[in-house]
């Protein structure tokens, strides 16, 4: 019996949205709000650092995904190069990484629609999931045309916030907290107001930010014209880096001095608050809703390939590998929906920490993801020069870059282990790789 597979009906426009979304979600409408208060305007120079590495990160992912035609995701090199141990580990962490992060995104539809109403945070967050869960269920194609949708509107909204910012900055807007200026950057403790640790105590929420930003490499399978269509995303990551993060956060900071920011509340619904534009400022909770809704569409599409392809290479249950009608893996689906629902169970149980703790467990695990395309990459480099000679996509500073962002990534987990907030997640986190480990031994056992 042939085996079913997924279908290539992503276009150009499908997969150049999707990195748009990938990189913009609730980590930069929510959570910056939080890391502005750690790091003051500093956080400028944390966006930029994570940002960079992270580019480089992507075209490791985009050369390994190009150098062989049959790769359905990063799992399948990372078995060839690191070891089936390091595929097996690698996807189910990022099936977690992904189940983490909708829950920080569900958890997060419940916090927006207080700004509306007086109804706890569980419920619109049940109610988005199940409506997610019946448009992912249809065609591969519909996910491609709603997450263009969405990611347009969070262009649009990034774009209006940084043109109505200049215009303010340049007219000397007065607000009633002072005047829209430049010197709101440095006026209020300089630029590292709270030292270097405030600075560094950002990195984690700031890599929380890019979460979803490999989201290119997972649709590789379902997208129609990958030689094409992967590098001409991942060559735009840059400009969205300074233009959607650096841009906005800029454009924030000096409308508002950042110690009048809310850190539980989304920076950018405040500005336009600030400005006295509250039906603006609506439409922005709008937005920052419909973004949250979006990324956890984004959870659900991808934790669904990815249970799909762990299916397909015999380390999950072979019924999660079955595609409905319209060649989506439902049952994989529905899977990963059920354990994202306990976000909702959350946002209930412990309303106040949800998000942080959710936030940080995803962070760890990424690094973890990231960190294996780099590793992946160097092994790749120095086995197969044959296809890296022949490579048209070729990763720049090749292995340099990858050691150093490697370390990078080693020093921002050390400074999430002596900071308060962080450190129960990072002790807990190594639970689900020992857990991994031990499941991997059976199954080799087993065979």
């Amino acid at each position: 019996m042939a085996k079913q597979e997924l279908k290539r009906d992503l276009k150009n426009r499908h997969v150049q949205l999707i990195a748009i979304g990938g990189t913009i979600g609730t980590g930069l409408f929510l959570g910056s709000g939080k890391a502005i208060q750690l790091a003051g305007p500093s956080i400028l120079f944390s966006y930029l650092i994570i940002g960079i590495a992270l580019f480089f990160v992507m075209r490791t992912l985009g050369e390994l995904l190009l150098s062989n035609a049959g790769y359905v995701s990063f799992t399948e090199f990372a078995t060839e190069y690191v070891g089936p141990w390091a595929g097996f580990v690698t996807g189910w962490t990022y099936w977690f990484c992904w189940i983490m992060t909708a829950m920080a995104d569900i958890i997060a539809v419940g916090v927006y629609m207080q700004y509306w109403f007086d109804i706890p945070q569980w419920i619109p967050a049940l109610i988005c999931l199940v409506i997610l869960l019946g448009l992912n269920l249809l065609t591969v194609k519909l996910f491609g045309e709603l997450e263009f949708w969405f990611a347009i509107i969070k262009v649009i909204t990034i774009i209006a916030l940084i043109v109505v910012g200049i215009i303010l900055l340049i007219i000397g807007f007065n607000t009633n907290t002072g005047t829209v200026s430049l010197t709101n950057l440095w006026n209020h403790g300089g630029m590292f107001p709270n030292g270097i640790s405030g600075f560094l105590l950002s990195l984690q929420l700031v890599v929380f930010s890019f979460v979803g930003v490999e989201l290119v490499g997972v649709s590789a399978a379902e997208t129609a014209n990958p030689r094409k269509n992967i590098p001409s995303a991942i060559n735009k990551i840059p400009v969205r880096i300074l233009l959607f993060y650096v841009g906005a956060i800029f454009v924030i900071l000096c409308v508002n001095p950042w110690t009048q920011l809310d850190a539980t509340s989304s920076p950018f619904v405040e500005v336009f608050a600030l400005i006295g534009i509250p039906v603006a400022a609506g439409i922005i909770n709008f937005v920052v809703l419909t973004s949250a809704a979006s990324a956890c569409n984004s959870g659900l599409f991808s934790t669904s390939r990815i249970l799909y392809t762990l299916s397909r290479n015999g380390e999950a249950p072979a019924k999660l590998e079955k595609l409905n009608k319209q060649a989506v893996p439902s049952n994989a689906l529905f899977t990963s929906t059920i354990v994202v629902s306990i976000g909702a169970l959350l946002s209930k149980l412990i309303p106040e920490q949800a998000f942080t703790v959710v936030t940080t467990i995803s962070a760890i695990c990424f690094i973890w993801v990231w960190s294996i395309i780099l590793i992946s990459h160097i092994k790749y480099s120095k086995t197969r020069p044959d296809l890296r000679a022949e490579s048209t996509f070729k990763a720049p500073f090749t292995p340099f870059v990858n050691y150093v962002i490697l370390g990078l990534f080693l020093f921002i987990l050390i400074v999430m282990l002596f900071a308060e907030a962080t450190r129960l997640s990072l002790l807990l986190t190594p639970i689900w790789f020992i857990l991994l480990v031990i499941l991997y031994n059976y199954r080799k056992k087993d065979s």
